[in-house]
């Protein structure tokens, strides 16, 4: 306890005595006065100790300790449930590190003037001014004279370098003899350690080893043998479980910490602002109680100052409030996942019912022919519909910048002679189509928007366009164009790379890149005669069912002719499962595992609504490793006028591991990279898609999201 109590206080910035956060001491200040209030109140009829003198002051002492919270399990608790990142995450580690530190010092005021060891029994005036002198020598010295050592060990060992013996002797030496000088007045050692570690510093690479290294030896070592000990004292066959006073104190001192939490953090959150279930929620996990106050069950019952029965009351009563914490964070992320707007904004969790809406960027009038196209044979029946958001991409350049005009309205035109001029071509050519498509049953929506940025920063226009018109896919233009007509690509324009890579990264919906081999020079896709050979390859993985998904648009247009092409492991590969069906891998992780049945879940689903009903072709190559996967690709060649497929998002697939080794364009992944190369088909257009993956661990919500 000494060492988890030394490491308790040296994680807490004492700076915070001199700038509290305003939010979070309120929070704490009201739960623990609630709880102190309540517990002071009612624990007097409980007779946790027989009815003597010592009674009132020891229920001033657990009222203390009810009110308090345990910092260090609550914020691993949060940590590990993955809402650290979230707003009421960070606010519930830092209330819950406040209620920790004042209650841990007014346990360590307490000492001074009270003995626990004989009955709470007033401390004479020496021993008490004694305890407040070395106390305050001890303090002085931890905050001015730690930072001297501290820095000139950290001078003479710095990072990257082995830390030198001596000095490390050294310091151990210092911070133990800072410990534990005010044990020598009889202070207790545990609380010394915590005021030690309170004001010593915290940087460095000294005191970050020391946390370091405690923390490892308490996860390890100490807090294993605490609970062995902790389980020894607890004897069960004196827990009087045959009578009622032990039952009613277990439940009502949980109750006691449970309401006066609840109720004082419900007060601060009308006075905060905040949703009365964030305010409960708050409240219920910063009731957690931990190692200390385990510890301090025990020692009550070994000193007598409690019966053993009590005892135990107050240890389970302590277990009880840790067991609700992760129904409490997953009834936070419900609620935040039906409130936030961050949702899955892909084509696979589009509802059917209502109009798919894409953003579709273009460089300039070279990629309008196939823009069209792809409109074309995405735009599905015409009950289906299809918003399609055609963005210019004009970079922002010193001449360009003289000409932008500023609206009323806080939009932006680009009055520059060569903008405006490409822009009226692409318009033109739009608006035929969709003069066209209404001619042709309708169901086509077609709106004109422009990206005005450098290129760093042509990413995020292109994000926030597509989080303002919530999309479900952004559709780049690869960055390579065709030179002679011929196919064959060129060297390309980089900076529109790393506009696409960044969009990869960063965008808030699914995404494709179109690679432009002939889907232009396609004059018109007529709905009454086949124009198109499209192939889709489905290897697995989330980015795969995201094919599928838009492949099911593309199945509806009459002049498309669509054959999914479903490869899967040689059930004679080392590779593949003895027990499962043929085509199915060995599955090494629960992962795996569950991608396989979402995988076949998708699958199936798909094929019974396009390949079952005749619209879709279907055929299956059985392969044993990456080799085959190549040739098998190669051998297309020829065969079809685009192809669809997944950017990667696969689970460790056999049929794709080495892959990316070879590369040209990772921002293509490993299949689409293949079907783009230079030596492949100079007739094959490629359609790459990423299927949208929000930033963290939490299913259709992002980890950082804000629910206060």
């Amino acid at each position: 306890m000494v060492c988890h109590m030394f490491v308790l206080g040296l994680e807490i910035d004492h700076k915070i005595f001199l700038n509290p956060p305003v939010r979070e001491t309120k929070a704490a200040c009201t739960g623990m006065l609630s709880t102190f209030i309540l517990a002071l109140i009612l624990t007097p009829f409980l007779h946790v100790v027989p009815h003597t003198a010592s009674s009132t002051k020891f229920n001033l002492s657990l009222s203390i300790v009810l009110s308090g919270t345990a910092s260090p399990l609550l914020t691993r608790l949060i940590t590990d449930l993955k809402i650290g990142k979230s707003d009421i995450g960070r606010f519930v580690v830092l209330t819950g590190v406040i209620s920790d530190l004042v209650s841990t010092l007014l346990l360590s005021l307490g000492f001074i003037f009270f003995d626990p060891v004989i009955g709470y029994g007033l401390r004479d005036v020496k021993t008490i001014l004694q305890m407040v002198s070395v106390l305050v020598i001890e303090t002085v010295i931890a905050a001015q004279l730690s930072p001297l050592i501290m820095n000139w060990v950290n001078s003479q060992n710095p990072e990257g370098k082995p830390m030198k013996g001596s000095h490390l002797i050294l310091s151990v030496a210092y911070v133990v003899s800072v410990c534990s000088s005010s044990t020598l007045f009889s202070y207790n050692s545990i609380l010394s350690a915590f005021l030690a570690g309170l004001f010593m510093p915290r940087e460095g690479r000294i005191s970050k080893m020391m946390i370091s290294k405690v923390n490892y030896f308490l996860t390890t070592i100490f807090y294993p043998v605490l609970f062995v000990w902790v389980g020894v004292e607890a004897d069960l066959t004196k827990f009087d479980g045959d009578h009622l006073g032990p039952w009613a104190r277990l439940f009502f001192l949980f109750v006691i910490a449970t309401v006066g939490k609840v109720a004082g953090t419900v007060v601060s959150g009308v006075m905060l602002g905040f949703h009365w279930p964030e305010a409960v929620a708050i409240g219920l996990l910063l009731n957690i109680k931990g190692h200390f106050h385990v510890y301090l069950a025990i020692t009550a019952a070994e000193n007598k100052i409690t019966t053993t029965s009590t005892s135990m009351s107050i240890l389970f009563a302590i277990f009880l409030t840790v067991i609700y914490t992760p129904l409490v964070v997953a009834n936070i992320i419900d609620r935040a996942r039906k409130r936030s707007p961050t949702q899955r904004m892909a084509l696979q969790w589009h509802d059917p019912s209502t109009e798919l809406r894409i953003l579709l960027c273009l460089r300039g009038p070279q990629n309008l022919r196939s823009a069209i196209n792809f409109i074309e044979i995405s735009r599905g029946t015409p009950d289906q519909g299809i918003s399609v958001y055609v963005s210019d991409m004009v970079e922002l350049t010193d001449k360009i910048a003289a000409t932008l005009v500023h609206g009323r309205d806080g939009a932006v035109a680009v009055m520059d002679a060569g903008v405006v001029e490409m822009r009226e071509e692409v318009t033109r050519a739009v608006e035929g189509y969709v003069a066209a498509a209404e001619e042709g049953g309708g169901g086509v929506e077609v709106k004109r928007m422009v990206a005005v940025a450098t290129m760093n920063n042509m990413h995020q226009d292109v994000c926030i366009l597509a989080e303002d018109l919530m999309v479900a896919l952004i559709v780049m233009p690869f960055h390579k164009e065709e030179q002679a007509g011929d196919g064959r690509l060129g060297v390309g324009h980089s900076g529109f790379r790393h506009v696409n890579r960044k969009v990869l990264r960063h965008a808030p919906c699914s995404v494709g890149i179109l690679v432009d081999r002939g889907l232009g020079s396609i004059a018109n896709i007529s709905r009454s005669t086949v124009s198109l050979n499209v192939a889709v390859i489905f290897i697995g993985g989330k980015d795969d069912r995201e094919v599928l998904a838009y492949a099911g648009r593309v199945a509806r247009h009459t002049g498309v002719k669509l054959t999914v092409i479903r490869f899967l492991l040689e059930a004679n590969s080392e590779n593949a499962s003895t027990s499962a069906r043929p085509g199915r891998p060995k599955v090494n992780t629960p992962e795996q595992e569950e991608e396989m049945r979402l995988d076949d879940e998708c699958f199936t689903d798909f094929y019974d609504r396009h390949v079952a009903r005749g619209r879709v072709a279907y055929m299956e190559k059985y392969l044993v490793n990456s080799g085959q996967t190549f040739a098998t690709l190669r051998a297309m060649e020829g065969q079809y006028g685009l192809f669809i497929v997944g950017r990667g998002g696969r689970v460790n697939s056999v049929l794709t591991v080495g892959m990316n080794d070879w590369e040209e364009c990772p921002e293509l992944g490993p299949i689409g990279d293949i079907l783009s190369a230079s030596d492949f088909s100079v007739t094959a257009s490629v359609l790459i898609v990423q299927q949208h993956s929000l930033r963290g661990e939490l299913a259709g919500l992002d980890d950082e999201f804000s629910i206060m």
